[in-house]
């Protein structure tokens, strides 16, 4: 049973009571010199003699069995892999000319072309006997391009990791020929994947990387070759893995639930692999996949799909629906987490997703944004406050400058002082100095949900906290919200501060300010009406953009509350109320 399920068993939600907490940052900010060297060396070395020694060995003559795949795939893009093309989002490229190892391929695409997570789809629309020979067409040209000479582009850990599962799924995709040279070739390549595992997966990024790793020798044991000196080597390595890249919640350190969303796929698949091998998953990894779901749910709307954080947007519904279907796992929604950190506030029909808890390091998570205190708010179907959303891995879609716009803290539906971000965004990319920690307290007497959170983000550069406090009546008809900048007890500063708390808006909504200007009307095209009011600043509506679940942007608008702070401090307060 998972934590969360324990925790419901013995009358506590999400195993935590009410009260306040502290969840303080991790101690560092990102990967140090000694580590990106090392990493480096690795990488030349799997171009050495030296690697090919490493590789040698039996090789098997057939897989022992084929897992099916948890998950299902999305039809549309099967469909027109079954007309020549391999569809990913703006991108469309022959399967005759493919080139596996174009270095100027965009990372998203790469990845999904070199994992093979593509045959899912296929399969989603073809038959085997109608996708063997696209699926072997493309392996060929793998093979060719990328199977004998070890590149960072086709052989990191992950990479493999991921394409061992998919191609012992959809083994009878990429094995139907009766070319003996084509399929000896394929087992080859396999075992010589499973053996480069071996010495990499643990070398792999802490957290998602180096689970996927670990998961992909696992299968290597049960399905390919290695026997239980493998097995028990990867075992060992994935719990390792998961201690060290799940906080104790459920949720991944990267804190991304586009990643979230990725690891309870993985795991799924991963669970498939043991039971087709005849073996039992290990109990510590099947109560991982239980509290990976539970807190993938906690980060969900109305429209049952991904709140936008860490870079990342909404993805479909759809594929939301598909990995928790291929779970098999029944959970509540995480409400309350620890590190995972996003609270969840729910009434009736209504739902706010709410980021309390400091940025991940970049330790686990590069483009990492400073949206601490903001939150997302749905009615139903209905979104209707939201952040301005990310490429979700899809770096290649957006542009630069927009990429890296998205991960301010203005592009978050949360306070800005000074016209700074919580958490310094660093030209290199990474964070630096910010939001070390936040107080957290959360009441839920009387069916009136509260959360009130602090953090320490201005604090160095201002002497200034933030503290925001959201209400969610019991009927789901009104959210209360009051933002409070509180003097921190260091040195005074003597001039005012501009501050700005901004509310994104979901393009299907249309706002007009009140004639008092301290207010606005919100109406939701195709369903309700809200009413929003606030005082302690100047109201606005400015023009805002969000991004969809293809990485596409849409207009959109914003509320933003505006004013001037004195030094010791100010306070905003504001509400949303279904008309």
């Amino acid at each position: 049973m998972s934590a969360a399920g324990r925790a419901d068993s013995e009358g506590r939600e999400d195993g935590i009571g009410e009260g306040r907490r502290l969840i303080r940052a991790g101690g560092d900010r990102g990967v140090s010199l000694v580590e990106r060297v090392a990493w480096r060396l690795q990488r030349l070395s799997w171009r050495t003699p030296f690697q090919s020694f490493r590789l040698r060995g039996r090789y098997p003559l057939k897989l022992l069995a084929v897992p099916k795949d948890p998950v299902a795939g999305d039809k549309a893009a099967g469909e027109a892999i079954l007309a020549g093309h391999i569809v990913r989002r703006a991108a469309r490229i022959p399967i005759d000319s493919m080139r596996f190892d174009d270095p100027g391929m965009p990372r998203d695409l790469s990845d999904y072309l070199q994992s093979f997570e593509w045959l899912r789809d296929l399969a989603a629309a073809a038959t085997r006997e109608r996708g063997a020979k696209p699926a072997e067409a493309a392996m060929r040209q793998w093979i060719a391009a990328c199977g004998q000479a070890p590149s960072d582009r086709a052989w990191r850990a992950d990479l493999w990791g991921r394409r061992i599962l998919f191609w012992a799924a959809y083994a009878p995709y990429i094995l139907s020929s009766r070319d003996p040279e084509y399929r000896a070739s394929v087992l080859k390549t396999l075992s010589r994947g499973a053996q480069h595992l071996d010495k990499t997966a643990e070398k792999a990024p802490i957290g998602l990387a180096r689970i996927t790793a670990w998961a992909g020798s696992i299968a290597a044991a049960l399905i390919v070759q290695g026997g239980p000196s493998r097995l028990s080597r990867g075992e060992a390595g994935i719990l390792r893995a998961l201690a060290t890249g799940l906080h104790d919640d459920g949720g991944l350190v990267s804190r991304s639930p586009v990643e979230q969303l990725a690891l309870v796929e993985l795991l799924s698949q991963l669970r498939a692999i043991y039971f087709a091998g005849e073996h039992d998953m290990p109990e510590a990894v099947a109560d991982a996949l239980e509290s990976a779901v539970a807190a993938l749910l906690g980060v969900t709307l109305g429209d049952e799909a991904l709140s936008s954080w860490q870079g990342g947007n909404m993805l479909s519904r759809r594929r939301v629906a598909a990995a928790i279907e291929g779970t098999g796992v029944r959970a509540r929604p995480l409400r309350q987490p620890r590190g995972w950190g996003y609270q969840r506030l729910e009434a009736k029909h209504s739902v706010v997703v709410f980021d309390a808890a400091p940025p991940p390091s970049g330790r686990v998570l590069s483009g990492g944004c400073a949206s601490t205190l903001a939150f997302e708010f749905s009615e139903g179907a209905a979104r209707i406050v939201v952040n301005c959303g990310g490429a979700a891995g899809a770096l290649g879609v957006l542009p630069e400058a927009l990429a890296e716009g998205l991960r301010t803290t203005a592009a978050h539906s949360t306070l800005t002082l000074g016209d700074r971000n919580s958490t310094a965004i660093h030209q290199d990319g990474t964070l630096g100095k910010g939001v070390t920690q936040v107080e957290l307290a959360r009441d839920e007497t009387g069916g009136v949900v509260q959360v009130e959170a602090s953090h320490d983000g201005y604090a160095r550069r201002f002497g200034l906290v933030h503290k925001r406090t959201l209400t969610l009546s019991p009927d789901g008809r009104e959210l209360r919200g009051e933002d409070v900048l509180t003097h921190d007890g260091r040195k005074r500063r003597s001039e005012e501060l501009p501050f700005s708390v901004r509310f994104h808006l979901a393009p299907a909504v249309e706002a007009a300010t009140t004639a008092d200007g301290q207010g606005a009307l919100l109406r939701i095209r195709g369903a309700t009406v809200w009413q929003f009011r606030c005082r302690g600043g100047r109201l606005a509506i400015e023009d805002s953009l969000w991004i969809d679940g293809d990485a596409k942007p849409h207009a959109s608008l914003q509320l933003v509350i505006s004013g001037d702070s004195p030094p010791d401090g100010t306070a905003i307060a504001w509400s949303f109320k279904r008309a």
